[in-house]
């Protein structure tokens, strides 16, 4: 597993890249800086084609020029170096003096192959039917209700089910994402000190195959409606930890599967309104024996500032999409306890997610 700075590290060089940020936009005219948070929509969908074209992989054997990258992409070489100035002007490829386009570190990571890469995520956030979502924004804050099922005629989960091609962009999108939370969960929290987690909802076992490794005396039990579709068994006997993880075929609003001494829910409760996540957490509870652990990896917007924060982003597309949120830490405590737990601390990660940690009482 790589090295990941401490979180307190993290938090300081967001926070100066904020103040940064702040001052730049104060030393602007205010339309002006106005204006350049408006257009980052148009930066995004610019991305989504560099993606969409494999430019980055073309770009994978060294600097080409525009024309050489157009004929290799199948598309027109002046708008390929149109599109290819701006990006650089965001440190998304660089022009090079005679005027080729050559790979930056961000470029490297909208290749399939890059390690973290982000290539599945751009394609997801320039999606045309991710932009029809937040096109129904302002309905959702009017109402406070989520919009997508009144646009859709369904939930969120039921049309990615119903609509396979963009459910696979969806879930690879996301994916890329959590990939990237694995490695500053398991070097921010120790699980050895369990006799058997359980992985409640946790897909195919990114994060379950991650914890076993990472603490060879504990066993796992990985549970998850999809669970005997989707790769799961292969994925685990990949990583090495079949032999200590057996899978549980269990829906969201089942009876939880009991067994864990640790019940560990990643990117769970956000999805839902109070009362749903209230029952999800109270069939944990049932599960769950006196003193048992509960550990939620969700994103934890701070309770007060005016600083970036990537739950605060997040919270907005819950609502949009599910009618879900991003909960404070006080909120988290007050939710917690009307399901049978108790708040004991929230650990940070070197990424955005946070490890809320609780106890059966």
């Amino acid at each position: 597993m790589p090295a990941f700075p401490p979180p307190s590290v993290v938090r300081a060089v967001e926070k100066n890249r904020a103040d940064l940020q702040r001052t730049s936009r104060e030393l602007a005219p205010a339309p002006f800086a106005l204006l350049e948070v408006v257009m980052g929509s148009m930066v995004t969908q610019s991305v989504y084609v560099a993606a969409k074209l494999d430019i980055a992989e073309v770009l994978a054997g060294g600097p080409l020029q525009p024309a050489q990258i157009a004929k290799q992409v199948g598309a027109d070489e002046d708008a390929v170096g149109r599109l290819l100035r701006l990006l650089a002007a965001h440190q998304i490829f660089e022009k090079q003096p005679d005027g080729a386009y050559a790979l930056t570190p961000m470029a490297e990571a909208l290749r399939a192959s890059h390690p973290m890469s982000m290539r599945d995520t751009a394609l997801l956030m320039g999606h045309p039917i991710h932009w029809e979502d937040w096109g129904h924004l302002l309905e959702a804050v009017v109402t406070g209700e989520p919009s997508l099922p009144k646009l859709r005629g369904m939930g969120a989960f039921e049309y990615l089910t119903r609509n396979p091609e963009y459910g696979e962009v969806f879930m690879k999108g996301m994916g890329a994402i959590s990939e990237t939370e694995t490695g500053p969960i398991l070097a921010a929290y120790d699980f050895s000190v369990f006799d058997t987690v359980v992985d409640f909802c946790g897909g195919r076992g990114g994060l379950i195959a991650g914890i076993l490794r990472q603490a060879p005396n504990v066993s796992g039990i990985l549970s998850d409606p999809r669970v005997e579709g989707n790769g799961a068994a292969a994925f685990l006997a990949e990583q090495g930890v079949d032999g200590r993880c057996r899978t549980v075929a269990g829906d969201l609003f089942d009876p939880v599967v009991v067994g864990g001494d640790a019940y560990v829910l990643k990117h769970i409760v956000h999805d839902w309104p109070e009362e749903q996540a209230l029952q999800i957490l109270r069939n944990v509870r049932a599960a769950v024996e006196p003193g048992g652990t509960l550990l939620l990896m969700e994103m934890v917007p701070p309770e007060t500032g005016n600083d970036p924060h990537s739950g605060k982003l997040v919270d907005m597309w819950l609502m949009l999409l599910v009618g879900g949120k991003e909960r404070t830490v006080s909120q988290y405590s007050d939710l917690l306890g009307r399901a049978g737990f108790e708040l004991q601390r929230v650990v940070e990660t070197a990424s955005a997610v946070s490890i809320v940690e609780a106890v059966a009482v």
